[in-house]
């Protein structure tokens, strides 16, 4: 392991190793899609901060609606009755 990978607290490495991964799959799938290398840049470079304010907005919802704030949230668990599978 490198000495920045031991000096980087984990959150912040798993922070940085994410951001790469994400740059480098939407810049490859823009370059699936387009075949322009100079586009799927462009695409791989402003992809990230508009998912960055959407996530920011979402939190935001998801704080003004109170949800799980003070108690868990409860789903639906995927094994309800179905056939083959009795509850």
């Amino acid at each position: 392991m490198s000495k920045l990978a031991t000096h980087l607290p984990r959150t912040l490495l798993k922070t940085l190793t994410y951001s790469v991964m994400h740059l480098t799959v939407a810049i490859s799938v823009a370059y699936a899609l387009t075949g322009n290398l100079a586009i799927a840049l462009g695409i791989g470079l402003i992809e990230p901060a508009v998912q960055t304010i959407a996530y920011t907005l979402h939190e935001k919802a998801w704080q003004k609606v109170g949800c799980g704030q003070n108690e868990p949230v409860h789903l639906p668990l995927m094994t309800e009755a179905r056939p083959g599978n009795p509850a």
